[in-house]
């Protein structure tokens, strides 16, 4: 089975459970964000990064298939990536936003990196994001170094669409 497929099969479940209470629906907002074909404007571009030595991401492929189904187009990098390296592609890719996801507790060094890399490049409008297992104490010190946001565990797709589509700059 191709691996896109076999990856669509084993994540649609995830991506079909109830909604959290109090939550946005996913899929009516994935329904409702049907762009216009007659529209000049583009996608949001989002870069999917997985930065360091960490070897998980499961949770990253999950989130680039919500991004997409959501209406955006996704770019995923793949594992064990240097901030050198992801900052390149942002901008080759010329990606609104660059979503980083670490769960080997290298987020104080790397996140941070990726945004100076990016700002040293001009790309200060890049929003940046970061999601994985980071503690509540880390957060105001990676807001501080210029990540816009943190999505810890729990935090659902929903509330990561609307924060991208809220924040992300419009181009055309």
């Amino acid at each position: 089975m191709e691996p896109r497929a076999r990856l669509d099969r084993e994540t649609k479940p995830l991506l079909q459970s109830a909604p959290m209470p109090r939550q946005p629906n996913l899929w009516r907002m994935i329904l409702e964000s049907g762009r216009n074909m007659m529209t000049t404007e583009r996608p949001i571009r989002v870069l999917i990064a997985k930065p360091g030595l960490d070897g998980h991401d499961r949770g990253a492929k999950v989130l680039a298939l919500a991004l997409r189904d959501a209406g955006m187009e996704v770019i995923y990098t793949g594992l064990r990536q240097q901030p050198e390296q992801i900052a390149a592609a942002a901008i080759q890719e010329d990606v609104d936003v660059v979503g980083l996801s670490c769960l080997s507790g290298a987020h104080n060094h790397l996140f941070p990196r990726v945004v100076e890399l990016l700002k040293e490049q001009g790309a200060d409008e890049v929003v940046v994001i970061g999601g994985g297992t980071i503690p509540e104490s880390d957060i105001p010190a990676l807001h501080a170094k210029g990540v816009h946001a943190i999505f810890g565990p729990g935090s659902s797709i929903a509330e990561i669409v609307t924060y991208i589509r809220e924040h992300a700059p419009r181009r055309s």
